[in-house]
């Protein structure tokens, strides 16, 4: 529980304890003679109860840091050495912007099958794709597991940090994804999503664009070394 909600709590319980203080010093033919009386005591029994729902709720709507848990594996980087100058920058500075401004623990690229970066905490186990990325892949949307350890497909992501207690998989179209796990349960709020899904938008922009590049170079390339035939020559 936080500490405006501690603050909450506190005043509705001491207002309860006066109200029934103040009832009970109260002589009784008082009470029966004043109904004024008994309804403010009412009044104010009801606010005080008031006041401790309101921070129950508080407490329930924004809850406190959740303990992180430690993760077995290496802390590193490791970057697809193929990929262009260019696109490895591009790549570094994402997985950066996900490890410093999201509760991300350990970050994950796949394009096409293929691993092009793991930062943060790494684990040796290699990519396999599994239900749940299949699913989110064809719904095209944010699959957010607050709490791996409720989802018994878990096992799955067993080529991530062990025990990681919270995952988030963002598709990349049909021919990725970008996984995000987190330090603690319930870690990710909704911006941290917002914000994962413009990185992992913008990645698929510059992924889309430097297949486009290599492409065009290659064609490029075949209309250069294609033989030329002479303006008269009958085909």
């Amino acid at each position: 529980m936080t500490t405006p909600a501690r603050v909450v709590l506190g005043c509705g319980v001491v207002g309860l304890l006066l109200v029934v203080i103040n009832a009970l010093l109260i002589p009784g033919d008082l009470g029966n003679v004043l109904p004024v009386f008994q309804r403010s005591s009412v009044l104010a029994g009801v606010m005080a109860v008031g006041l401790m729902l309101v921070a129950v709720l508080w407490s329930r709507a924004k809850p406190g840091a959740r303990e992180r848990v430690n993760l077995n594996g290496r802390l590193g980087f490791q970057l697809k050495s193929e990929l262009s100058e260019a696109l490895r920058l591009e790549l570094a500075w994402a997985s950066h912007q996900l490890l410093k401004a999201t509760p991300a623990s350990s970050v994950m690229l796949i394009w096409d099958e293929q691993e092009l970066f793991r930062r943060g905490v790494l684990s040796e186990l290699p990519f396999q794709q599994g239900v749940i990325l299949a699913r989110a892949r064809e719904q095209q949307q944010t699959v957010a597991m607050v709490n791996l350890t409720l989802y018994p497909g878990r096992s799955e992501f067993s080529y991530l940090p062990e025990d990681i207690p919270a995952l988030v998989v963002e598709p990349l179209g049909q021919r990725g994804w970008l996984l995000v796990a987190g330090w603690s349960v319930r870690c990710f709020s909704h911006s941290d999503e917002l914000w994962i899904t413009g990185i992992a938008e913008k990645l698929r922009t510059e992924l889309e664009g430097t297949d486009s590049d290599q492409m065009r170079a290659l064609n490029q390339i075949g209309q250069t070394q294609a033989p030329s035939l002479p303006e008269n020559q009958e085909l």
